[in-house]
């Protein structure tokens, strides 16, 4: 599994360092292959994350730990994987600035192995990857603090034209994570509630972040009709809806068997 993963970001990383531009596209001078590959990762990003919001939304809406939810679940980790690793992989690589989204993709590839990982996972014990996502998560807090006082103190107010007040999601995002792995950490394992809310908000989070960056982040792409009106933003809301509901539910006193 890790050579593949290793093998699939040195591709990104090869594919996606010729191709300079405003978006994943080629130069028109460059190979045929090269367009291929950059069409190939353009096609996967797009594809994953519409296959991901609609298993997401399976999922959520599913009986949890049923057949249908378990499914969904994976059918949204294996599409969203797609999408946030060839967002935050060729983000770099592109000229429009893209330091927000780099970061973003960061985080939700975060919050979608560390919930999956916390649904899967038979050995409860702490190891060493609650150590590497209490690192991650601080970083991302740190990256939300400095982009939101270089936006502050920037002559165009923005950060690669993304406002301070955007930046609010990494810092609160990443405190909470950082919270939950310091929680597991001392714990020194997770169980029962606590495995089960860790995996449901941090895969809505997830959720949240791909449908944000979807309809408000490329309104552009809808329907006229659509735009600012209640289809727009439900997609958006529901997401945080659903952390909250399905948190309330997990804590709910459940009534002991006979």
């Amino acid at each position: 599994m890790n050579r593949i993963v290793i093998c699939a970001a040195v591709l990104v990383g090869l594919l996606a360092g010729p191709a300079m531009a405003e978006t994943l596209k080629a130069a028109p001078d460059a190979p045929v292959w090269l367009h291929w590959g950059a069409a190939a990762l353009l096609w996967a990003h797009i594809g994953g994350g519409t296959l991901g919001m609609i298993s997401g939304a399976t999922a959520i809406l599913s009986p949890k730990g049923k057949t249908v939810h378990r499914a969904a679940g994976k059918v949204f980790f294996a599409a969203m994987f797609t999408t946030y690793a060839v967002g935050a992989g060729v983000a770099p690589f592109l000229t429009e600035g893209q330091r927000p989204n780099f970061v973003a993709g960061i985080l939700a590839l975060y919050l979608l192995i560390t919930a999956f990982q916390a649904a899967r996972r038979r050995d409860p014990k702490v190891g060493w990857i609650e150590y590497a996502g209490l690192a991650a998560a601080l970083a991302i807090v740190a990256a939300g603090g400095l982009f939101m006082w270089q936006g502050a103190n920037a002559p165009s107010g923005t950060v690669d034209g993304s406002p301070p007040q955007a930046f609010a999601l990494f810092i609160i995002a990443g405190v909470f994570a950082a919270a939950g792995e310091v929680h597991v950490i001392l714990r020194r394992s997770i169980t029962g509630v606590s495995r089960i809310s860790r995996h449901l908000w941090r895969m809505c989070m997830s959720l949240f972040i791909a449908s944000g960056s979807f309809f408000l982040g490329q309104q552009q792409l809808l329907p006229k009709a659509m735009v600012g009106t209640f289809w727009q933003f439900a997609p958006v809301v529901f997401p945080l809806l659903a952390i909250l509901i399905w948190l309330v539910v997990e804590h709910l006193p459940r009534k002991k068997a006979a």
